[in-house]
């Protein structure tokens, strides 16, 4: 992607939210807050001296709001894109991923409980190298199940498990 494709304002956003979430960035407002505290005394802590740290901070804090969104916004869309070449590119991936943030929160909830239910079944296979897809889940299992019981790496770990279980 060209650089000199990018608008004004993502450009300056880019550099905005690069150059405020430095350490540098950090120490200049302790200074900031540093100078405005110790001018007190000499402005006798007056309204105006208050409504100059307040009006301040309002008004950065106001325009750090759009720039963090923006950031947060690219951010997400690059991290989803990454996610969905990643599910498009597996074969054993479930296509119904790619764009689900886009579904109700409802149907994520629904999703969850599949993904829990995908979890126990892993934690009986007693070995990390197996893998479920949505699609097939129960099916995946019965089958890497059946195949796997004769493996020696999962006779072992299921010895394991069932030692651990008598020991307690």
């Amino acid at each position: 992607m060209a650089k000199d494709k990018k608008n004004f304002f993502e450009r300056f956003a880019n550099k905005a939210t690069a150059a405020t979430g430095s350490s540098a960035a950090f120490f200049t407002a302790i200074a900031v807050i540093v100078v405005w505290g110790v001018t007190g005394p000499v402005f006798k802590y007056s309204d105006t001296w208050q409504l100059i740290i307040n009006t301040g901070t309002t008004i950065v804090t106001f325009l750090m709001v759009f720039l963090i969104q923006k950031s947060q916004n690219k951010d997400s869309k690059a991290i989803h894109l990454k996610l969905n070449e990643l599910l498009a590119s597996h074969q054993g991936a479930s296509n119904r991923m790619v764009d689900i943030e886009d579904i109700t929160e409802k149907e994520l909830d629904h999703l969850h409980k599949f993904y829990e239910q995908l979890s126990d079944l892993a934690e009986k296979e007693d070995d990390l190298t197996c893998t479920h897809s949505i699609d097939a889940a129960e099916e995946n299992h019965n089958f890497k199940l059946s195949t796997l019981k004769t493996k020696k790496h999962y006779i072992d770990a299921r010895n394991k498990k069932d030692r651990s279980k008598q020991s307690k």
